[in-house]
């Protein structure tokens, strides 16, 4: 029998969007992407769409308890299974999400952060199509244009190599207790994201369909 309720870790870089994407596709469960839900949310002017939208308005962080109550509807409606992608992101999180959901197994895709940040200072974005490229898989050095449309292609702000030791320190603090709260409930399998993505999706269907 396949686990359904799947939650997916691992610092930026680590091959998270890739490995869900090939995840739901091949046993179709629900991809529930906090930033995805958020601005459904938003753009559907829900009720708690409108509330998240006067905090971010004022550039403030959308409370636990907010994005708790998108997950939860989420959650609620998924009759195929579900895979949560960029939640829970700490332990507090996680007790609230028990409260309403069993978590099958925790795919947490573990990357040291040397090599975290020579994937993300690698990563280039086209300016015309937002196509991403990666110097480590995708684009030779020097080349400069997207190979889709011809439009220029740069380095974003948050792909320099001092923000991401910044985002790796705070994913480590933050997410290191709740590393241990699943280690605690069983459910924890961690996959070495070095191995490479057709590896580590290879592992992930062998975990989700024993």
């Amino acid at each position: 029998m396949a686990l359904t309720h799947v939650v997916l870790l691992g610092p930026p870089g680590a091959g998270k969007g890739t490995q869900a994407k090939q995840i739901i596709d091949k046993l179709g469960l629900v991809h529930l992407s906090t930033g995805d839900i958020l601005r459904d949310e938003v753009s559907r002017q829900t009720e708690l769409g409108k509330t998240a939208k006067g905090f971010m308005d004022r550039g403030d962080l959308v409370p636990d308890q907010l994005i708790i109550d998108m997950i939860r509807g989420r959650i609620e409606a998924a009759t195929a299974g579900f895979l949560l992608d960029g939640f829970p992101r700490t332990a507090a999180q996680a007790e609230a999400l028990s409260e309403f959901a069993t978590i099958d197994v925790v795919l947490n895709i573990g990357l040291a952060r040397e090599e975290v940040v020579r994937r993300l200072t690698g990563r280039r974005v086209c300016r015309g199509c937002g196509e991403i490229y990666n110097l480590t898989f995708n684009l030779a050095e020097g080349e400069t244009t997207c190979a889709d449309c011809g439009g220029e292609l740069y380095q974003r702000d948050d792909d320099k190599a001092e923000v991401i030791e910044n985002r790796y320190d705070v994913y480590e603090k933050s997410t290191a207790p709740l590393i241990d709260f699943y280690k605690k409930l069983g459910v924890l399998r961690t996959l070495d994201g070095s191995a490479g993505s057709e590896c580590v999706f290879s592992e992930i269907i062998g975990i989700l369909t024993a």
